[in-house]
């Protein structure tokens, strides 16, 4: 007998699909498209998904102090279901346990039912360490403490464990305040040829657009993810921005042709960790110096767009030394022909020639930008 659709069933499968690789912010949209719950249960279940995961290996270690056998992935998610209510959304304990031991298949449902009424009776004891209780590999929590330092680390951790703001703008886009700060940052103005080079899903690039740009052409490796940049500015009614599909380090675009190239290059993600959950379990700490490689060979094409008295502009949602500072003192030795432009202002803090957004210093995403101005001739 099938069950009804509910919240909780479509964040199980959400999270079930997670394990198996899917991306939540791909997988989670298309389930509750597809489901018929109202618009306070998707809410529900986008929390109970987005949250769960975020506090994965916290969830884990309450639950594994109370069992004594290996759990299948269907019912460890079931049961991080129910630790993540009970211990962080603070879910009235007979509405969490008893929706969550539904979910269970009858072989398992007595075992489920006892582990999470055993989670309500008694209080968890002290966290081992502060990666369990951030709920964190251990390597991010050591990384960010050794480049932010300690105090300033914990705080992001902390604010990144905090559901995000659902910011919009004029337009009626989504998009986080520090990545429309980035795009206001590179200054399209009327009658510039701007680039986004690493454009999907579009919201930089529409938003150039939208500040009255004349062309934006908006490149992207990938034909899925250029397909949605296409889909965002037609649903804008951007008829501005030319979407390609290129290899930003070879792009089909005639050197120094551009008034303003943005670079919003790959990066470790470290710094939008609560807005993409699952993102903190995939990334591995080899990864960091992996995309400082890119994002070096990235720059590197895009200066050679920047028309004399044309800016480039660089962007990484992440809080690592290596993918900040240390490529603003890449781009110093590079590419001296390039002068750094004056960073944002607060609540974005100086770092090198550029400026860092930290997560818990606006409530925002975590994020590094710089500007460099290419001088005309004299």
């Amino acid at each position: 007998m099938s069950h009804p659709v509910t919240a909780r069933s479509v964040a199980l499968d959400a999270l079930n699909r997670i394990d198996d690789g899917a991306y939540a912010n791909l997988v989670l949209p298309g389930l509750l498209e597809h489901s018929p719950l109202d618009r306070r249960d998707r809410a529900f279940a986008t929390e109970l998904v987005y949250g769960s995961t975020r506090m994965r290996r916290a969830c884990d270690f309450l639950i594994d102090r109370l069992v004594d056998r290996p759990l299948d992935p269907d019912v460890r998610n079931i049961l991080r279901l129910g630790a993540y209510q009970v211990a962080f959304l603070r879910t009235p304990p007979h509405a969490s346990v008893s929706a969550t031991v539904d979910l269970a298949p009858a072989r398992a449902r007595g075992f489920v039912n006892a582990v999470l009424r055993r989670l309500v009776r008694e209080p968890a004891p002290r966290w081992p360490d502060p990666p369990t209780r951030l709920s964190y590999p251990d390597w991010v929590v050591r990384r960010l403490a050794a480049d932010l330092g300690g105090p300033v680390a914990e705080a992001a951790l902390e604010q990144m464990n905090v559901s995000p703001e659902v910011t919009e703008r004029a337009d009626g886009y989504i998009q986080d305040e520090a990545s429309q700060q980035v795009a206001a940052y590179v200054g399209a103005a009327a009658a510039e040829r701007v680039a986004d080079v690493c454009a999907a899903p579009g919201g930089k690039a529409t938003a150039m657009a939208s500040a009255g740009a004349a062309l934006v052409v908006a490149a992207d490796r990938s034909p899925a993810r250029s397909s949605v940049v296409a889909a965002n500015a037609t649903r804008l009614g951007l008829a501005n921005v030319a979407v390609v599909v290129a290899d930003a380090t070879h792009a089909p675009v005639r050197p120094g042709s551009l008034d303003r190239v943005l670079v919003d290059a790959p990066c470790s993600g470290l710094g939008v960790l609560r807005r993409r959950p699952d993102a903190r379990w995939r990334i591995q700490p080899d990864d960091v110096e992996r995309l400082a490689a890119l994002q070096r060979d990235l720059l590197d094409g895009a200066a050679a767009l920047v028309r004399p008295g044309g800016m480039l502009v660089y962007s990484v949602c992440t809080l690592t030394l290596d993918e900040t500072e240390g490529i603003d003192r890449w781009l110093g030795s590079a590419h001296p022909e390039l002068v750094a432009q004056p960073p944002p202002g607060a609540p974005w803090e100086p770092l090198g020639r550029g400026a860092r957004l930290l997560p818990q210093a606006a409530g925002t995403d975590g994020m590094y930008v710089i500007g460099l101005h290419r001088p005309a001739p004299d």
